[in-house]
């Protein structure tokens, strides 16, 4: 029994997005497509903060930082995704699956701290402008990248350090096309509601602590914003959307798998879909297209 035991977790079987051979392919484009603009566009903005003295600031030094994460975040399972549209079965390994739910949350977990954290650098520079050099100095800005890393880790670990001691002793499909720590929870040989619970509260606070703290820093913004110059207000408002546009498509796909979730099957997987390969995607854009600093950056080049 326990040999059966072993070779029952040593690996997970994914149900995928299709059974279609011909979607498949489709699909193999499309995602192939859209990781290599990921990568691109990420990587682009990286070395574009670098090179340019001009973006040599601590609103850039944070965008370089978000850009790195969003690379990192779009590789936990985009490259999993793709390689599977070529195999008829679609197996990972135990260790790989945890390993995927680890980066998934590190970066994630991270990823929304750091959003809070542009949206505090945009505080001071907006609310307390004749304070923001001596604010958001060299020391501070790292402070902030390393705090959001280390929340990120910590919120990862705790949740893997309690499933990785479970039973796996059952069934093994995933209908996802990645490891989710609330999909994997549900393939636990034991009544697992106080742990879907505890897990699920884990990232909804985390989310939603990130969420209502963003909101008030906007909402302090915009109401400063308001009572600014014409044209000072008309450079912050142009700024500050594109910060909130990118705070609402990471966010909102997290509300309705953790805090909210719907249990709908195709939807949890379009919303999968959208934070783990659409979101990595449109950051970069957005910050292109509403950033004028980035393009006249660009325009030196």
């Amino acid at each position: 029994m326990e040999e059966v035991n072993q070779s029952v977790v040593s690996e997970f079987i994914f149900v995928g997005l299709c059974d279609s051979w011909d979607l498949q392919a489709f699909l193999l484009v499309v995602f192939s497509s859209l990781y290599l603009m990921t990568i691109s566009g990420n990587v682009f903005i990286v070395l574009l903060v670098i090179a340019d003295l001009h973006l040599h600031s601590p609103m850039y030094f944070l965008l370089a930082n978000l850009s790195f994460s969003d690379l990192c975040y779009s590789s936990v399972a985009t490259p999993k995704l793709i390689t599977d549209f070529l195999k008829e079965n679609k197996t990972i390994s135990f260790r790989g699956c945890m390993c995927q739910m680890f980066f998934g949350h590190f970066f994630g977990g991270g990823e929304m701290v750091l959003l809070v954290m542009m949206a505090y650098d945009r505080y001071v520079a907006i609310c307390k402008p004749l304070h923001y050099s001596s604010i958001m100095n060299t020391k501070m800005c790292i402070q902030l990248v390393m705090t959001s890393w280390i929340i990120g880790f910590v919120h990862s670990i705790s949740q893997l350090a309690i499933i990785t001691q479970l039973p796996f002793c059952g069934p093994r499909k995933l209908d996802s096309f990645f490891c989710d720590i609330p999909l994997v929870i549900k393939l636990v040989c034991m009544d697992t509601y106080i742990l879907e619970v505890l897990t699920n509260a884990n990232s909804g606070v985390l989310a939603t602590v990130c969420f209502i703290l963003l909101l008030i820093s906007y909402s302090y913004i915009l109401l400063t914003v308001c009572q600014q110059s014409k044209g000072g207000a008309s450079k912050a408002l142009s700024t500050c959307t594109a910060h909130i546009t990118v705070v609402m498509l990471f966010f909102g796909p997290c509300i309705f798998v953790y805090i909210c979730p719907l249990s709908i099957t195709w939807v949890d997987k379009f919303l999968a879909i959208f934070y783990a390969i659409i979101t990595p995607l449109l950051n970069p854009v957005i910050y292109t297209l509403r950033n004028k600093e980035i393009r006249n950056a660009i325009k030196r080049l």
